[in-house]
């Protein structure tokens, strides 16, 4: 079954927003506790210009925003030393240093936790497909870093959600039937998919920074007050990166 996608920012009810073609959305009561940011998302924002979203969020709820320390590397201390990527990274890391976004050690989530589990989900993840008799690297540490501290705060009792653009992280855990369809396009050549490797990938749940932006938006928090600005900020975040579809954006562009 396919995990829902939720918004994590309504502390009394919550929205589920159901995925690919967004066809309705349900109210619960579920309180998500932590939001997992991949690189992607964070590095979309920042090009969009959009990062103080994340503030104004944080602001109108109880969630923690969380980064591990494989995607604080990829966003922060590796491009900080780049001088066309420095801007960004010293931008997110200014959320870092006014607590927007935490590490896990927060929750008591410690690193060594989180390294061992990504390398167990990274193992699995990329002795997942073969072609021609080798293994296809398909996913980062970084990536699967967020898939791991997820999972250990799932077993703590936890609730969250992983903020994720990238496409082949969220098949490989939402929708593992059309993995060998999405890499064998990629490659051009058949593959082999070692299916008991997806046991241990069920289970996550997702959000976008599409998603993310339209919260931003319902919640009158984007400083643009245009009329077309929720079609902006939706087409801005699919290219810088974010794995939606036209019919998923036109689809929330009516809600």
């Amino acid at each position: 079954m396919t995990p829902q996608l939720a918004s994590p920012f309504q502390q009394e009810k919550t929205f589920i927003i159901v995925p690919q073609q967004f066809q309705k959305i349900k109210r619960t009561d579920e309180i998500i506790k932590a939001l997992i940011l991949d690189s992607g998302t964070l590095i979309n924002l920042s090009m969009n210009g959009l990062l103080y979203i994340l503030e104004e969020l944080k602001k109108k709820s109880n969630v923690r925003f969380l980064v591990t320390e494989q995607v604080k590397y990829e966003i922060i201390d590796h491009p900080i030393a780049i001088p066309r990527f420095e801007l960004g990274a010293l931008e997110i890391r200014a959320l870092i240093d006014n607590k927007t976004i935490e590490l896990p050690e927060v929750l008591s989530v410690t690193e060594s936790e989180i390294k061992s589990k990504t390398n167990y989900l990274m193992h699995l993840a990329n002795q997942t497909i073969n072609a021609k008799g080798k293994w296809i690297k398909i996913v980062s540490d970084a990536e699967m870093s967020c898939l791991a501290l997820s999972s250990i705060l799932i077993e703590r009792g936890i609730e969250n959600i992983i903020a994720i653009d990238e496409r082949t992280t969220r098949i490989l855990a939402e929708k593992p039937q059309n993995l060998e369809k999405l890499i064998s396009s990629r490659l051009h050549i058949r593959i082999r998919v070692e299916a008991k490797n997806l046991v241990d990938f069920r289970g996550f749940r997702f959000i976008r920074s599409t998603e993310l932006v339209y919260v931003a938006f319902k919640k009158n928090l984007l400083k643009i007050k245009d009329p077309k600005v929720l079609e902006a900020v939706l087409y801005a975040t699919k290219f810088k990166g974010s794995s939606v579809s036209y019919d998923e954006i036109n689809a929330l562009k009516k809600f």
